[in-house]
C-alpha cells in the first residue's frame, strides 16, 4: 500500500507542540482472503447494489439510502425504507466504508459482508421477511443465474456469495486525490492557507485524537458521545435519545459509544451526527468543540476547521449505472 507520511505539527492551545501522521487515502482496499476483488463480483454486486427488487416492496435499494450519485447517503436525518418508514438514524456514507473496522453507526457488523446482509431483512428498511426469500427471488431471475455463474460458479446463489459481490463493489467506492492528499504527498498549493490553518487548530484541539489515519475514523475504537452533557443542546438535538451500541450489546457500560465516522467527503454528507439533527457543518464543528472537548470555539476557529474539512473532498471514480436482469413477461411479486 503506497503511503507518503508526513509529520504535521501545530501549536495547541495550550501553546505546547502537537503531532499528527498524516496520510494519503489508499486508491485500493484491502479485501478479506474469503473474498478476492474480481471484476464479474464487482459488475455482479454493482448491480444487487442498485436493485430495487432486494426489498419486499421492490422500491428500495441500497443505493436509494446510499447514494452513490452524492455523498454516499442520502441528505436525510432518518432514511425512508419500505412502506415510507423512516428510521431513526441517519445513514452512513458508503464513500471510503472499505476503510472502517467496523461498520453501521454502532459498529455491530466486523465487515461489509456482513453489513451488506442487514438492511434487506430489517423492516424498516428493505424489508424482505428472510434472506431465503431474496435467494429465491434472486434465482428466478436469469440475468443473475448468469452474472452469478460468472462471480462465483454455477448454482452459487446465496447469501454469502450475494453479499460477498455487494462488499467487493462497494471496496471500489474510493475517493483519492483531495487537496488534503495532494498537500501531504508535497504540493504545498493544493491547500489554501485557511484549510492549512484549519488543519493546524484541528490537530492543537485534539481532533485527530479520535479521527486519525488516512480516512479520519480512527483504528475502529468507539467513542462516547457527547462526553459532556448539556441540557439545552439535548432538548434541541436529542443526542442521547439513542443509547448507541448499548442498543445492540444490552451492556450499560455501552451506552452512547458510537463507531467514529470518517472525516472524508464530511462537507457533502449533511445533517450530522447518528440522528441528523444538525443541518449544517459549522453547527457541527462548534458542537464538537463544546460537547466532546468543552471548548468554545471561535467563528473564526470554525470557519477554519471547515474550510480544511472541505479539503477532504476527493475525487469521485465515475459511476454508471447497471442495467439490471429483466424478468421477460412477469413480475416479482
Amino acid at each position: 500500500m503506497f503511503k507518503i507520511r508526513l509529520l504535521v505539527s501545530a501549536l495547541s492551545l495550550a501553546g505546547s507542540m502537537s503531532v499528527m501522521a498524516a496520510e494519503a487515502l489508499p486508491t485500493t482496499a484491502p479485501a478479506p482472503a474469503d473474498n478476492p476483488t474480481t471484476a464479474e463480483k464487482v459488475a455482479l454486486g454493482k448491480m444487487l447494489y442498485h436493485d430495487p427488487r432486494l426489498s419486499s416492496s421492490g422500491t428500495v435499494s441500497c443505493a436509494s439510502c446510499h447514494n452513490t450519485m452524492l455523498g454516499g447517503e442520502d441528505n436525510r436525518g432518518g432514511s425512508v425504507g419500505v412502506g415510507g418508514q423512516v428510521g431513526g438514524r441517519s445513514a452512513p456514507t458508503v464513500w471510503n466504508a472499505a476503510f472502517n473496522k467496523v461498520q453501521f453507526w454502532d459498529g455491530r457488523a466486523a465487515s461489509l459482508e456482513e453489513q451488506a446482509a442487514g438492511p434487506v431483512t430489517n423492516p424498516i428498511e428493505m424489508g424482505m421477511k428472510s434472506w431465503n426469500e431474496v435467494v429465491k427471488r434472486l434465482k428466478s431471475i436469469e440475468g443473475y443465474q448468469q452474472a452469478f455463474e460468472k462471480a462465483f460458479g454455477k448454482d452459487s446463489i446465496s447469501k454469502d456469495t450475494a453479499t460477498k459481490a455487494i462488499a467487493a463493489y462497494e471496496r471500489t467506492l474510493i475517493t483519492p486525490n483531495s487537496a488534503f492528499d495532494r498537500y501531504v504527498k508535497g504540493d504545498k498549493s493544493a491547500m489554501t492557507e485557511q484549510q492549512v490553518r484549519g488543519m493546524n487548530k484541528a490537530v492543537g484541539l485534539g481532533c485527530t485524537g479520535c479521527h486519525s489515519g488516512p480516512a479520519f475514523n480512527g483504528p475502529g475504537t468507539f467513542q462516547k458521545f457527547p462526553v459532556n452533557k448539556n441540557g439545552y443542546f439535548e432538548a434541541q438535538y436529542g443526542l442521547s435519545d439513542d443509547k448507541g451500541r448499548a442498543e445492540d450489546t444490552g451492556k450499560k457500560e455501552d451506552e452512547h459509544l458510537w463507531k467514529v465516522p470518517t472525516l472524508r467527503n464530511v462537507a457533502l454528507t449533511a445533517p450530522y451526527f447518528h440522528n441528523g439533527k444538525v443541518k449544517t457543518l459549522e453547527k457541527a464543528v462548534w458542537l464538537m468543540g463544546k460537547l466532546q472537548l468543552d471548548k468554545d470555539l471561535s467563528d473564526e476557529d470554525v470557519a477554519d476547521i471547515v474550510a480544511f474539512l472541505n479539503a477532504l473532498t476527493g475525487e469521485f471514480p465515475k459511476q454508471e449505472m447497471p442495467r439490471l436482469p429483466g424478468m421477460p413477461g412477469r413480475t416479482f411479486n
